[in-house]
């Protein structure tokens, strides 16, 4: 996997999906794939198209009271998120896996012949995308590897939402050599700093090469969105830059500027939330679970312009701020 360069990419995958019931009882759910808005009832959909980051905000934010009914807030909704910047699919999963260091892996039994074995099992990619495990001789499966390396590795990006992303590498593990066990254990330690049993006499370190990556999401609802990628196309995509801040600029966010995020939410959307939990970011904006009136939802606020690096990330949020405070008074 490459470093995404300073430039602009068009190529979008629209995250939420929106569900509702009768108005007696209104409850949104939201899921990664395309943008969908279903009220009761006849169900309609829309599909994000490419877009590039907007030079300035949409317009402004509109006050609870300007909305007429609930049905007004879905099309704000949908009229925001369709339009919402975002990286390419394949990048995005790039990203994810990247980003994440937990997931199953499902091996060939050896004890069970013919049957599939399930392990929880902690992993970091290299810098070509492939998942790195730090396996014990006396795991399960581990001795499943060995006898048989194809394998799958499964990892949700919102384990507590069963409709979000979710992406599936197949490939085969095979044993890390030892011209590349320094660079390796190196890259294991930086997504797990404690793991000291690495070292251990009965760990050793396997890759899985991928073969074949596919991603599903909106599981369990009426429209799914799903696809897949080579071996060649998922290690030819870039990893975001800017995604790697994800943890400490949304923990700063949510512990000391929550109204300030809810603030520019409102702004760039024109969504009246009432609160809103800052919860990834990348070089083309940023994600939030939202509230309005009891529900809950999750927006994608896209940044003015694409990020070039961390401290531009601190100046995007900045000026959006700004833009919206003017925009109030």
């Amino acid at each position: 996997m490459t470093t995404l360069p300073a430039t602009p990419n068009l190529s979008i995958i629209s995250r939420s999906n929106v569900y509702k019931t009768p108005p007696s009882s209104p409850i949104f759910h939201f899921r990664h794939s395309r943008f969908v808005l279903i009220p009761p009832p006849r169900p309609f959909s829309i599909m994000a198209s490419a877009a590039q980051p907007s030079s300035s905000s949409s317009s402004q934010a509109i006050s609870p009271e300007d909305v007429g009914n609930e049905t007004n807030v879905f099309q704000l909704i949908q009229a925001h998120q369709e339009k919402a910047a975002r990286l390419s699919p394949v990048e995005e999963i790039g990203t994810v896996l990247d980003q994440s260091t937990r997931g199953m892996l499902s091996t060939f039994s050896q004890k069970h012949e013919g049957y599939p074995s399930g392990s929880m099992v902690d992993f970091a990619c290299d810098a070509d995308g492939s998942p790195i495990l730090a396996v014990s001789s006396l795991a399960v499966h581990a001795k499943d590897l060995l006898a048989n390396g194809k394998c799958s590795l499964l990892v949700a990006r919102d384990p507590e939402d069963r409709t979000d992303l979710v992406i599936t590498l197949h490939g085969d593990a095979i044993a890390v050599s030892e011209k590349d066990q320094a660079a390796v254990r190196t890259a294991y330690l930086a997504k797990h700093p404690n793991a000291f049993w690495v070292d251990f006499g009965d760990f050793q370190f396997m890759r899985i090469e991928p073969k074949v990556v596919r991603y599903v999401s909106g599981v369990a609802t009426a429209l799914l969105g799903s696809g897949e990628f080579s071996k060649g196309e998922y290690q030819n995509s870039k990893v975001d830059p800017i995604a790697q801040f994800s943890k400490p600029v949304a923990s700063h966010m949510n512990k000391d500027h929550a109204e300030d995020t809810k603030v520019i939410v409102q702004f760039s959307t024109s969504i009246p939330v009432d609160s809103a939990y800052m919860l990834d970011l990348d070089s083309l904006g940023f994600n939030v679970k939202a509230s309005y009136q009891g529900n809950t939802f999750k927006l994608r606020v896209p940044f003015p312009r694409r990020a070039e690096d961390r401290k531009d990330v601190k100046t995007l949020i900045v000026d959006m701020l700004q833009a919206a405070r003017s925009q109030a008074n």
